[in-house]
């Protein structure tokens, strides 16, 4: 865990968020800027804050899907951890946060760090790929045309390339110095077409449901058409799987939010005020989860499993045919 350490990282991002408060403070003024936040109903806000946690259940239950059987049963357990990486990725700058997920497998469930990074690669992989199912959707919004519809249908078969990759792969003889690094990005694939669904199914509801979350908060905020706000939330969101991130986000966040927005017709300081009042929403909800996340209990594994915990097994969703 030395790399959470990282002088550059927190130096980058240390730069952004200052850079941050002294624009908001010169272009807006942040009272001016947190004043929306009046409008907003606790009603609404609990309505907001129950799709955010939505989210993080769904995601929750797509890890314990991806490496069941092992996971089975401890859907307590692997939302806390969940949930804490999520919050740690929030709030540790240039994508540090990505480390605590092997750290916290190893921890809680003894699994090897190597196999679980690497299943983490995939599961982001699924991540941006329904981003841009998303995007082919606000497009949609924007102007609906049956290519739209086309284009994300076809978008979606695509995920049956990660097998045929895998086949190709696995036949292919590549360097002994690539072998074992090859070897573990295809068994980390999910191997029946059943899995992929299931996962990706659970990919597409949690993003759902916190993008219908963010695009409300952006429409409320700056009065933006649903197709603006779902484009915006999407570019901001997109920040969180890039690797140039912030201090808890500070300025990449924004600024991946207003360069969605601004082509959009949007005004560059409308769309950076609400760019920075759906950033602090996700802060606080995160903060919010994570807290409640790390309050709960988890049995942790011995330290003899920990040393002798094999790779994990990809055949996460077994009776997945079966269950349709």
């Amino acid at each position: 865990m030395n790399q959470f350490h990282r002088p550059r990282a927190w130096l980058i991002g240390g730069c952004l968020l200052l850079a941050l408060i002294v624009l908001v403070q010169w272009l807006i003024g942040w009272p001016a800027m947190l004043a929306p936040w009046r409008t907003f109903s606790p009603l609404l806000l609990g309505s907001l804050l129950a799709l955010t946690l939505m989210s993080y259940l769904l995601r929750a239950w797509r890890v314990q899907r991806y490496f069941a059987p092992q996971l089975d049963g401890r859907l307590v357990a692997t939302f806390k951890l969940s949930a804490l990486h999520t919050t740690a990725n929030v709030l540790l700058p240039m994508r540090l946060g990505e480390l605590a997920f092997p750290w916290l497998m190893r921890r809680y469930f003894g699994h090897n760090l190597l196999a679980t990074g690497v299943a983490l690669l995939w599961i982001r992989v699924l991540d941006v790929h329904c981003l841009v199912l998303f995007g082919w959707i606000a497009l949609w919004l924007y102007q609906p045309n049956l290519f739209f519809i086309i284009a994300a249908l076809l978008w979606v078969g695509t995920l049956g390339w990660l097998q045929q990759a895998t086949v190709f792969v696995q036949r292919w003889r590549p360097p002994p110095r690539w072998a074992t690094l090859l070897q573990q990005l295809t068994t980390a694939v999910p191997q029946l077409p059943g899995q992929i669904v299931q996962l990706y199914l659970l990919t597409v509801l949690s993003w759902l449901t916190k993008l219908i979350a963010f695009a409300v908060v952006l429409q409320q905020v700056a009065g933006l058409a649903s197709w603006q706000a779902l484009a915006g939330a999407l570019g901001a969101e997109l920040s969180s799987v890039l690797p140039i991130h912030g201090i808890a986000g500070a300025g990449s966040y924004e600024v991946a939010a207003v360069a969605a927005l601004v082509p959009l017709g949007v005004d560059a300081s409308t769309a950076l005020a609400a760019a920075v009042n759906l950033h602090l929403f996700m802060l606080a909800a995160s903060v919010l989860i994570g807290t409640v996340a790390l309050l709960l209990p988890h049995q942790a594994v011995t330290a003899a499993t920990n040393t002798t915990a094999p790779a994990v097994r990809h055949d996460p969703v077994p009776h997945a045919p079966q269950s349709g």
